[in-house]
């Protein structure tokens, strides 16, 4: 009996461990799960990157860069052709071929000239030195005269190139210059330096003032003659006439003072 018992006694605790264990163990025992990745969202684009597409070019940024353009970048903006620009390189597939003109072109204009022009006038002062298509340097040998530009074409508004081994000559009937570099090319955009600003006759030819007639040369004052020294006016006589008249009047004259002398 006793025997029994204890047997019944171990059966129990042996059950009590087991179910002890795996109550403790229950929690323990589901396999641990890998912990979830966290994925940043990207950062979003600032105005500027978004304003910007990719592969326009920036003609101010590109001539700034290059030093020596300050005014021709100033009537860019000023005349808002800089955006113009930018919004053609953007939609033309043509491209676009620039004449920059230096700093020291400006300053050889007239005092006062660019200060003279309007609103309008400036802005075709610089859409005359922009041809809507690319040109590499090797293509001015090939191009037909006189070239567009933005600012049209006609004979108040002639651009005509002559290229050379070595060089490439411009001129508008008022200027004459030649290429004197290449500030960028990208086989859409090319940006020539020239050293004078190419000045359009639809603007400067008729803006010229006209040169002051000549004061006539003051006329030498003539004295007045007296009218009795004026001889009257004498209409040429037959000469030999004259003389056949008096010759017939000399021996008239004899022949009567002979018949005269003969009667007495």
């Amino acid at each position: 009996m006793k025997q029994q018992y204890s047997i019944s006694s171990f059966s129990i605790f042996l059950l009590f461990l087991h179910y002890t264990n795996t109550f403790a163990q229950s929690p323990a025992a589901a396999p641990a799960q890998a912990p979830a990745v966290v994925v940043a969202p990207p950062p979003a684009a600032t105005p500027t990157q978004a304003a910007a597409p990719h592969g326009i070019t920036n003609v101010t940024k590109i001539l700034e860069k290059a030093g020596h353009f300050t005014t021709f970048i100033r009537l860019l903006r000023s005349t808002q052709e800089d955006s113009h620009l930018f919004s053609a390189l953007n939609d033309s597939s043509s491209g676009l071929t620039i004449f920059a003109p230096t700093d020291s072109a400006f300053s050889e204009l007239k005092s006062g000239t660019l200060n003279s022009l309007g609103d309008g006038e400036k802005s075709e002062l610089v859409k005359f030195h922009v041809v809507p298509t690319f040109l590499s340097t090797s293509q001015f040998q090939t191009v037909s005269n006189p070239l567009g530009t933005w600012a049209g074409t006609g004979n108040r508004l002639p651009l005509n190139v002559t290229s050379y081994p070595n060089s490439v000559n411009i001129t508008t009937g008022l200027t004459n210059t030649s290429l004197s570099g290449t500030v960028y090319t990208d086989n859409q955009l090319a940006i020539y330096k020239i050293e004078k600003v190419l000045l359009p006759k639809d603007i400067f030819s008729s803006n010229a003032p006209a040169p002051a007639p000549e004061a006539p040369a003051p006329e030498k004052p003539t004295k007045a003659v007296p009218a009795a020294t004026v001889d009257s006016p004498v209409v040429p006589a037959d000469i030999s006439s004259a003389v056949l008249f008096m010759h017939s009047n000399v021996v008239g004259s004899v022949g009567i003072a002979a018949a005269a002398i003969f009667a007495l």
